[in-house]
C-alpha cells in the first residue's frame, strides 16, 4: 500500500500542469490559434490560488491629451484605475495573482514615477457577464471587456461600463464614459511582449496612449 502511495506521489509530481482554459474560452478555435505559441502560454498558465506570476519591463510610450489628464485624475476618486504619472523609460512590474474566493485574477501595476513614490494600480478580472469578462477596478466601478485576435494580437475592448450593487449592475450613462477602453498584448521576441493601453472618446478623440514592453520573470 505505501508503495503505491508513493508511486502516485511520484506521478503527480511528474505530471503536466492543468492549463487554465479560462481566457481560451473567450475566443474562437480560429482566433485561438492564431495566436503565437508563446501568448497562448501566458493567457493558459495555471496559477495555483494564493500565486502570482510576474512580469517586469519598463514604459514605452506615454501620452495624455489635456481632457485625458483631467479624466486620470478624476478617476483617482474611484481608486485611479489609469496611470498619471509615468513616462518613457520608467521602469514599470505587472503582476498577476490569482484568487480563488472569487474565482478572477487580481491585476497589479506599479509604475516608477520620477519623483515620490511608485503608483500602483489594482483590478480585477472576472470571468462573467454577457463578454464573458469583466474588470472591476473600484468603488463599484467595472467594464465589460470582449476579447479578440487583431493580426495575431491578443485585443481586449471595453463595451461598455457599469456599477455593480450587489446581483444588480447599473449601466453608467454615455456622458460619463471615458470613451472606448482597448488594451493589446502583442509576442516581440523569446519570452517579451508589447503591453498597450488606449482610450479613445467618440467625440475628442484619443484621451491616453500607453505602451510597455515587458519579459516573463524568471523569479
Amino acid at each position: 500500500m505505501g508503495q503505491a502511495l508513493n508511486i502516485l506521489e511520484d506521478l503527480s509530481h511528474d505530471a503536466a500542469p492543468i492549463g487554465d482554459l479560462r481566457f481560451r474560452k473567450l475566443l474562437s478555435d480560429t482566433e485561438w490559434n492564431a495566436l503565437p505559441p508563446k501568448v497562448r502560454a501566458r493567457f493558459s498558465k495555471r496559477v495555483a490560488s494564493g500565486d502570482t506570476a510576474v512580469y517586469v519591463g519598463h514604459v514605452t510610450a506615454m501620452r495624455l491629451s489635456v481632457l485625458g489628464r483631467v479624466l486620470v485624475h478624476l478617476a483617482r476618486l474611484i481608486g485611479g484605475p489609469f496611470p498619471w504619472a509615468t513616462y518613457a523609460g520608467a521602469a514599470s512590474v505587472v503582476t498577476v495573482t490569482e484568487d480563488a474566493r472569487s474565482g478572477g485574477q487580481v491585476w497589479t501595476r506599479l509604475y516608477a514615477c520620477k519623483h515620490g513614490l511608485p503608483q500602483v494600480i489594482h483590478s480585477t478580472k472576472m470571468f462573467a457577464g454577457p463578454t464573458g469578462l469583466e474588470e472591476h477596478v473600484g468603488c463599484g466601478v467595472s467594464m465589460r471587456l470582449k476579447a479578440s485576435v487583431e493580426d495575431r494580437t491578443l485585443t481586449f475592448r471595453s463595451t461598455g461600463y457599469f456599477i455593480g450593487l450587489g446581483r444588480f449592475a447599473i449601466p453608467l450613462p454615455g456622458w460619463l464614459s471615458p470613451g472606448v477602453l482597448t488594451v493589446t498584448h502583442a509576442e516581440t521576441g523569446p519570452d517579451r511582449f508589447v503591453f498597450t493601453l488606449e482610450v479613445v472618446h467618440p467625440r475628442f478623440g484619443q484621451l491616453l496612449f500607453q505602451a510597455g514592453e515587458f519579459q516573463d520573470s524568471r523569479v
